[in-house]
């Protein structure tokens, strides 16, 4: 029943979107998120870039993090109308995230859209490829939805990604661009926060830090105390960085992001999450601290195999993992490998070279591959 209500509601939506798009097409960029009703540090370094290389291009953001789990509570469908009028006339949208007014709707010839996922790539099954299981869209309704329809072009990490970013986004592989997001600019810049972080958490100082930043998923906080306790008292400090959805009371004094902590430690430890490309760009010791291993990779899915391309940095044991930090043993041979793999990057000049690419669409006509 659900779906069909779904179905009805994008037909509407289309009948609406019709008449928008006899508007003239303009040199305009709209950025579409559901991650957050502020712009994303890759928005605001790309936007910016954009910006000064193009100054007569009009840039709007409509960004509206998701609250309600069916994605359509009466605020959402509210600004929905706004995306749509704003999509209708520009010659160029960026979104990163799943968006209704990109994947159910039909575009007209001069706007193209580009999908800037909001990760550095993918340990484990998203998107598409989770649909229907454990932690993924319900299967009929991201049918429904259209879920990742619509792209012109998907920009994956590497090329070893691209068939990941094919199976996520329904796409084919003629869709995918390879090029690092701007966030690599900032990661690979040499600078950090590390003697602010240790005047505002005097307690780190002296030991090595461990900064350990997990996806989102069940019982997240119950594991990350579990970390917590296995590193007390021992020759290394833990530095959680919890998803924000995560109750968690362990947080350092101050406001860093993972990245930030990511930056400023000394090793790392995640669970799915793509911080693992982020740290291992650093050449920074990275483990996986995965309990639910087994039951994640059958129900969940993986699409890299942890145990194979980083050999003993998987644990299922908090205690043996931090053993393993201490002893300080790490085959960084294997993490520059994995690294290399799974991120084609250009130094600290991404941004520019995703600006110069895009910037090709701004103009009408040009084709741009």
């Amino acid at each position: 029943m659900k779906s069909v209500v779904l179905r009805v509601f994008v037909v509407c939506l289309r009948l609406l979107y019709a008449p928008m798009k006899l508007c003239k097409t303009t040199d305009t960029i709209v950025w579409l998120s559901r991650q957050s009703a502020e712009p994303s540090e890759d928005m605001r370094l790309l936007s910016e870039r954009l910006r000064a290389r193009f100054p007569g291009v009009r840039q709007v953001f409509r960004l509206r993090p998701l609250r309600d789990a069916s994605g359509l509570s009466p605020g959402y469908v509210w600004g929905l109308f706004g995306d749509m009028r704003a999509v209708a006339g520009a010659r160029l949208v960026l979104t990163d995230t799943y968006s209704i007014a990109v994947s159910c709707l039909h575009h007209k010839k001069g706007t193209t859209v580009v999908q800037l996922w909001h990760a550095l790539g993918a340990v484990k099954k998203f998107s598409l490829q989770a649909a229907g299981k454990t932690q993924g869209r319900d299967a009929a309704v991201a049918k429904a939805l259209h879920m990742h329809e619509g792209y012109d072009y998907v920009v994956a990490p590497s090329p070893a990604a691209a068939d990941v970013y094919c199976e996520a986004f329904g796409c084919a592989r003629s869709a995918i661009k390879v090029l690092s997001l701007p966030r690599v600019d900032v990661l690979l810049d040499g600078r950090t926060r590390r003697d602010e972080f240790l005047r505002e958490n005097p307690a780190f100082a002296g030991k090595p830090i461990v900064a350990y930043v997990p996806t989102f998923r069940t019982g997240d906080a119950a594991i990350a105390a579990d970390l917590a306790r296995a590193f007390a008292d021992g020759p290394a400090t833990l530095a959680v960085s919890p998803h924000p959805l995560t109750p968690f009371d362990g947080r350092p004094c101050g406001d860093y992001s993972s990245r930030d902590l990511i930056k400023l430690a000394d090793a790392v430890v995640t669970d799915y999450s793509a911080c693992a490309f982020e740290a291992a760009l650093l050449g920074k010791p990275l483990y996986f601290y995965v309990p639910d291993y087994e039951t994640y990779r059958a129900e969940q899915g993986l699409n890299i195999d942890l145990r194979a391309e980083l050999p003993g940095t998987v644990f299922t044991d908090a205690a043996a993992l931090a053993n393993a930090v201490a002893c300080g043993q790490y085959d960084f041979g294997a993490l520059r490998a994995f690294a290399d793999k799974y991120v084609t990057h250009r130094g600290t000049d991404n941004t520019d070279a995703l600006c110069e690419w895009l910037g090709g669409f701004l103009s009408p006509g040009k084709e741009n591959q």
